[in-house]
């Protein structure tokens, strides 16, 4: 048995294992999302990083101005212009995150089983024994016993570099804490994170919703990280605010859920926002770290079944087949490989996607859909199901507003899908715009979709020669990247006038 036919429930065979990987135009079908920062910032390397896979850029606002990060943004131009891959723009938020403030950026030691106190005065410089924070009320949402996580890594139990404290008293709005082990905090800025405890403070905080309105207004931003997302109506909030930044009303909302409060509401978010980013680092300091992976494994199936994208951090190869994207933050930001973290990255994804059961999953998908199904659905399960059961190398989606693609992408096809972009013309009375452009990028973060934006003058919904001209030039771009060759089969799915057609097509030689 060959080992793309292999069941999960069997064991991998050794020739499998053993088999060479085969180079590839996309190295894997799930998608890599790179923090672009102080060691991946350059045109050369962040080039690297668009040519070993990387499909969407992170800017964390967690650190560094918006002058660095413009600098940044556009040397990633520079490098999709010389490098021909497209790459979207995803903005990561602060939110309500807790910070100790080190103004002196001294480093400061902490000793084990000695005392600090945590002040809200920030004006007060931070020692062994003393750290400012940048919040007033942890005094009020704290208890004697409560731990208290401070760090700019994930916390390992054996590193030096982050520290566990255990509140011992309460006084007045100071938090004095008992030192759990020993460690020296070096920098200017440290995450502080209370487990399972409610921080009284907006989740689109005022310095979010600048940061918002002038630099991702600017470069017309894909998608927001909505960080600390804890309810719905985060979510509702945030797009408010988009709908009134002009074309920012296109971007797409992603909830990043990183503490118990948004696993407890997290089905209200699912169905508000356009997709999902599991935080399992700041999960498994929230949570019990044997309870992670239970959440994780309910949060991705709700994703998958809602068709909604399922991103994550801190990847581990068993889980590739049910989420769309990746997200490698310290890793490429500051961590000194970060081209072959993403190449390293994504050949475990492609390795993984081998043996995925995707018989076993569109099983599942169109179960959970249940009869009768939604007009759209019904096209994009059956495209799906034709491209499988004929074996098409490619299934080429045409689409305006991107769903349907991302519908046929919801069925996990083990084939690449080709998602054509047909731009629409618009006005808002002032002036005439083409809409595409957003909606190709967005595809970017889902999984197995690879966009590409048509010629606007030939319309989504025509009778046969614009869109045989459209297939043609898909099919020429499948051809140029490696992806169909002579005699392969390919699934079409597109619109003739009021009709959803879905067809099969041989090539010729």
């Amino acid at each position: 048995m060959h080992s793309h036919h292999l069941l999960l429930e069997e064991p991998i065979r050794m020739a499998s294992i053993l088999e060479p990987s085969k180079p590839s135009f996309f190295p894997a079908m799930t998608k890599i999302v790179g923090t672009l920062g102080p060691k991946s910032r350059s045109v050369e390397t962040i080039s690297s990083c668009l040519k070993a896979g990387m499909s969407v850029a992170r800017f964390d606002f967690s650190w560094g101005d918006t002058e660095f990060h413009q600098e940044t943004l556009e040397n990633l131009r520079v490098a999709m212009k010389s490098t021909k891959k497209p790459c979207a723009i995803l903005l990561d938020t602060v939110g309500p995150e807790l910070q100790v403030v080190n103004k002196t950026e001294r480093p400061i030691s902490l000793e084990a089983e000695t005392l600090v106190t945590l002040t809200s005065n920030q004006e007060q410089e931070a020692t062994s024994n003393l750290l400012p924070i940048n919040f007033s009320g942890l005094s009020k949402a704290v208890k004697t016993g409560d731990t208290i996580f401070i760090g700019q890594y994930l916390f390992t139990g054996s590193e030096t570099t982050s520290v566990w404290l255990e509140v011992n008293e309460v006084k007045g709005e100071d938090v004095v804490c008992l030192i759990k082990n020993s460690a020296t905090l070096s920098g200017s800025l440290f995450t502080l994170h209370v487990s399972q405890i409610r921080i009284d403070l907006p989740t689109l905080t005022d310095k979010d919703k600048e940061v918002i309105s002038t630099w991702g207004l600017r470069n017309n931003i894909d998608f927001l990280s909505l960080s600390y997302t804890r309810r719905a109506e985060d979510v509702r909030q945030a797009r408010e605010y988009l709908s009134k930044l002009g074309d920012l009303n296109q971007t797409q909302i992603f909830a990043k859920i990183e503490n118990s409060e948004g696993l407890t509401h997290f089905d209200e978010i699912l169905q508000e926002a356009d997709g999902v980013i599991l935080s399992r680092g700041n999960l498994g300091i929230d949570l019990p770290p044997e309870k992670v992976f239970l959440f994780q494994k309910q949060a991705v199936y709700k994703c998958n079944m809602a068709g909604k994208p399922a991103v994550i951090t801190r990847v581990v190869d068993t889980m590739t087949d049910n989420f769309d994207a990746i997200i490698l933050g310290a890793e490429t930001l500051r961590g000194l490989y970060p081209v072959d973290t993403i190449s390293t990255v994504g050949k475990i994804c492609a390795e993984s996607e081998k043996v995925f059961n995707q018989d076993l999953f569109f099983k599942k998908t169109v179960r959970h859909v249940g009869e009768p199904m939604s007009h759209m659905e019904a096209i994009a399960s059956s495209a799906v199901r034709a491209a499988i059961k004929v074996k098409a190398s490619v299934i080429i989606c045409f689409t305006s507003s991107g769903r349907a693609a991302r519908l046929i992408a919801k069925y996990r096809p083990t084939m690449p899908v080709i998602s054509v972009v047909i731009p629409r013309l618009k006005t808002n009375q002032l002036r005439w715009t083409l809409t595409g452009s957003f909606e190709a990028r967005q595809s970017l973060i889902v999984r197995g979709l690879f966009p590409m934006l048509a010629d606007p003058r030939h319309p989504a919904e025509s009778t046969s020669a614009t869109n045989d001209t459209i297939l043609k030039i898909a099919l020429d771009h499948g051809k140029a990247s490696g992806l169909v060759k002579p005699h392969d089969r390919v699934v079409v799915c597109q619109k003739v006038g009021d009709d959803s057609v879905v067809k099969i097509i041989e090539l010729e030689d």
